[in-house]
């Protein structure tokens, strides 16, 4: 009995730190297109893009506590809107990090993802993904939020634990995919808001009252992430 657990323990671990197999071209190519497909139509968008408010308050929230912030929580809204509150001095570079961290956060985890299938880490990549689900799950302050990241948590552990190496490879190559390709849209949809006199409380702004850079330059910084990010990833993915 002991032998066995050791051995099933032994073989998650091999699972877990080896690599596997990278999809054929063609399955990388069709897993793009249907991240694109996940992003461009409006009507998709506006359901797709609860995973990318997920990364983008999870960025906040992560680099609130790395800074030495106390955060408080977070909440996710059905618009696909959210919140994350932490404690700190509301000035300095430790508030400054965590109000960019929001909109470069889907692309910059994007971009670690395509690293991690470049050197063939599926395995690991869901499973990381998992438990940043998981720690994320515990700052969740509101019932529609907990439930997203429960299902987003239960997708990945599902895929990571039940399905084959092709299935877990197909899904980490789209998940990664849209994380690139949805991490793009939002700063062009700030940057439409704002020419029409709203979203006048977004990150960019904030950042702009934190250090006089205007909000314009932030906005530059959120689309150079996000476009640098993309492409990188994509040679990443399509060159291995």
């Amino acid at each position: 009995m002991h032998t066995s657990a050791s051995a099933s323990l032994g073989d998650l671990w091999d699972r877990l730190t080896g690599t596997q197999a990278a999809p054929e071209q063609w399955l990388v190519l069709v897993t793009a297109a249907v991240a694109l497909a996940a992003v461009l139509p409006h009507a998709v968008w506006r359901v797709s893009r609860n995973a990318v408010t997920i990364a983008h308050e999870g960025g906040h929230g992560l680099v609130a506590l790395l800074t030495g912030r106390r955060l408080d929580g977070i909440r996710l809204h059905s618009d696909t809107s959210g919140l994350t509150v932490s404690r700190g001095k509301p000035t300095g570079l430790g508030m400054i990090l965590t109000a960019a961290a929001g909109y470069t956060a889907p692309p910059l985890l994007g971009l670690a993802g395509a690293a991690l299938l470049g050197e063939g880490r599926i395995t690991a990549l869901l499973w990381i993904a998992t438990a940043l689900l998981v720690a994320m799950l515990v700052m969740i302050r509101n019932a529609y939020g907990a439930l997203t990241v429960i299902i987003s948590g239960g997708v990945f552990l599902g895929v990571s634990w039940l399905a084959d190496t092709d299935v877990q490879a197909a899904f980490a190559y789209t998940v990664v995919w849209f994380l690139l390709l949805g991490g793009v849209r939002p700063a062009f949809e700030l940057q439409a808001k704002r020419r029409h006199g709203g979203a006048g409380d977004s990150d960019a702004d904030q950042l702009s009252r934190l250090t006089h850079v205007p909000a314009g330059m932030w906005l530059f910084l959120f689309h150079a992430v996000s476009l640098c990010s993309l492409i990188g990833g994509a040679r990443w993915m399509l060159t291995v």
